[in-house]
């Protein structure tokens, strides 16, 4: 038996916001306004000549409409990895929301991965219910209509190994189709849960994110990230600024790179 590819994963942080504990939790026994800002990322997956972004943002005007601190244009930032535009053919866009599927027009050269529930909710009758399409921005929802129309995107259906040592997981709950990501690594089978928890202590204290669909899909969704890790220690949260603590930089600290597939400077719950 041949064995599976190790892949180098990066995340890279763009942009944050400052927010407080009771923002992030569906229902929190904490009555302190506790500081837990929110980091914005996207993660880059490369082996050789191979390489897989896994979403792709927002942009100045996003961040401008949603009180955001854009740092850097997440596909410019790209560059710190020498990487171009050119460079990225395969995009896996783990769910529609408006951090997560912005700036694909930067990418002309690229098809998308996306399960085919998510395009259904982005453009299905949920959307007639604000709370439901506040966090997708609809111009990027049309220039994935518009990829469709291009035979530019790739739609899924459930779990799926996308190439040897990446798989997707269907996990749903923060949206229809929300997709994690698990990538075979040097140290094991890394799960990029995106917003399958936003944060460690989502998943701690079985406690999900406010923004959210199907509570029931979100908690099953811990236990699915849980299973299919080489241990919790291998579970990369969407949004958590510990993220930057736990693992070290690559290259320069000021482009908030950190290497997910080497091992983490301390344990997660520390």
């Amino acid at each position: 038996m041949n064995a599976l590819p190790e892949y180098q994963v990066f995340a890279i942080r763009y942009a944050y916001v400052d927010r407080v504990r009771r923002e992030n939790f569906i229902d929190t026994h904490d009555a302190h306004d506790l500081p837990m800002p929110m980091d914005y990322f996207i993660w880059l997956i490369r082996r050789e000549e191979q390489v897989f972004l896994v979403d792709t943002g927002f942009n100045q005007a996003a961040a401008d409409a949603r009180g955001r601190r854009l740092l850097r244009c997440p596909i410019r930032a790209l560059e710190a990895l020498g990487l171009s535009t050119a460079d990225v053919t395969e995009v896996i866009i783990t769910h529609m929301h408006y951090d997560h599927a912005g700036n694909v027009d930067l990418l002309p050269q690229a098809r998308f991965h996306l399960q085919e529930s998510e395009m259904r909710f982005a453009t299905g009758r949920y959307m007639l219910y604000r709370p439901l399409r506040q966090s997708f921005n609809v111009e990027d929802v049309v220039n994935l209509v518009r990829g469709v129309h291009q035979q530019r995107v790739v739609f899924h259906e459930g779990d799926v190994e996308l190439t040897p040592g990446i798989e997707l997981l269907h996990i749903g709950g923060h949206t229809m189709g929300l997709q994690a990501v698990r990538v075979h690594t040097a140290r094991g089978w890394v799960v990029l849960a995106s917003d399958a928890s936003h944060y460690y202590s989502n998943m701690e204290e079985d406690c999900p994110f406010p923004v959210v669909l199907d509570v029931g899909a979100m908690l099953d969704g811990y236990r699915k990230l849980l299973a299919r890790a080489s241990s919790p220690d291998h579970i990369v949260p969407g949004h958590d600024p510990r993220v930057r603590e736990i693992y070290p930089y690559h290259g320069d600290p000021d482009d908030d790179i950190v290497a997910l597939h080497l091992p983490p400077n301390r344990d997660v719950d520390k």
